[in-house]
């Protein structure tokens, strides 16, 4: 039984078969890509914001899952802005793409863990073109920075990855983290008291007027923190979470297809988040926003790309706070690296965080 124990567990690393793609693989290739070791870092969106707020629920998502989540009243949130990559220092404007995880806390003890986007679409299907994408951003040895070539060629023979450009190309990024909307990206499977399941996206949609990034913050490298600070001191800000169900025949297994304008859809209820907290004290310090954490109600879908996200997200997480525990001072570090002076809660920078949602 231990022999077999055993050999699962390394089977799921990867030992006996490194040719086949695994967690280690893809969490290696981020740790590459980011140009040199980040200690106490995630391996992916390094750099972020945590953040802290509630769901209010108006009752209505009840209709499509019996998730505690979607009763009326409030469930409290714990979140973190992020952008890709995983160099903690990369500008704001490093990526088109922003992100924002929460983790509901439903009073029942249960979870619901989510990872969004700013885009609608994921830029590939499966987690073997995720890993070609990694291995294609790779930094040329001579520059320091990936090869033009090389990304073009890959979308060039991957035309899965058309609607995500087309997509980033007709929309540029907004001009605050508070003006966006976010997407779940993936389906997920909700089921109502009666049993009924349906396949479901979801999108926060953002009280604030979306406008795009201007040039003066094109310009600077750490804009997105101080204008959220700006923000709060203001008042509360506020995301509806739209369920968007699909018809039969709408793709759940394919991340990068968006469905029909015309599908259903559900104002399930306010997301409102009050105030920012320290990366190196705050709630969401230590948390995992593993997608494939859901309440009872919520299921994932047949999308490749969970599994792959849950697996990854959990090895970062290992990674991360091993070297925490084995180098204390990296949250000392971190922490004076990273201190500004605070607008209305005491944050550190945006730039010297060491939350990402894996």
């Amino acid at each position: 039984m231990v022999a077999v124990l055993a050999g699962g567990f390394a089977f799921t690393a990867g030992w006996l078969t490194p040719a086949r793609l695994s967690a280690p693989r893809i969490v290696d290739t981020f740790e590459t890509v980011a140009g040199k070791p980040h200690p106490g870092f995630r391996r992916n969106h390094a750099k972020g914001l945590c953040v802290e707020g509630y769901f209010d629920s108006n009752g209505d998502g009840a209709v499509l899952s019996h998730a505690a989540v979607f009763a009326p009243g409030r469930t409290p949130v714990t979140g973190r802005f992020a952008v890709p990559g995983g160099n903690p220092s990369a500008p704001d404007t490093s990526s088109p793409v922003r992100s924002l995880a929460l983790l509901f806390q439903l009073q029942d003890g249960e979870q619901w863990r989510t990872g969004m986007n700013s885009t609608p679409v994921f830029a590939v299907h499966t987690p073997e073109q995720f890993y070609r994408q990694l291995l294609a951003a790779t930094p040329d040895p001579a520059t320091g920075k990936p090869d033009p070539a090389r990304l073009k060629a890959f979308y060039a023979t991957n035309p899965e990855t058309q609607p995500f450009q087309a997509w980033v190309k007709a929309h540029p990024p907004s001009s605050s983290l508070a003006n966006a909307a976010y997407y779940s990206i993936n389906a997920f499977r909700f089921t109502d008291s009666a049993g009924t399941t349906r396949a479901v996206r979801w999108a926060m949609v953002p009280d604030a007027v979306y406008t795009p990034i201007t040039d003066a913050q094109k310009a600077e490298k750490n804009f997105l923190q101080a204008d959220l600070d700006e923000r709060l001191q203001s008042a509360p800000l506020r995301w509806h979470l739209i369920l968007t169900v699909a018809q039969p025949g709408d793709p759940t297994d394919d991340a990068t297809l968006q469905w029909p304008a015309d599908r259903q859809q559900i104002d399930a209820g306010t997301l409102v988040l009050e105030r920012t907290a320290s990366q190196e004290n705050g709630t969401c310090r230590d948390v995992n926003f593993d997608p494939t954490i859901l309440p009872a109600g919520i299921e994932p879908s047949d999308d490749p790309l969970l599994a792959a996200r849950s697996a990854a997200y959990a090895l970062s997480y290992q990674r991360r706070t091993r070297e925490e525990a084995l180098h204390p001072a990296i949250h000392d570090t971190q922490t004076q690296a990273g201190t500004q002076p605070p607008t209305h809660t005491p944050t550190p920078t945006f730039t010297r965080t060491r939350e990402d949602h894996s």
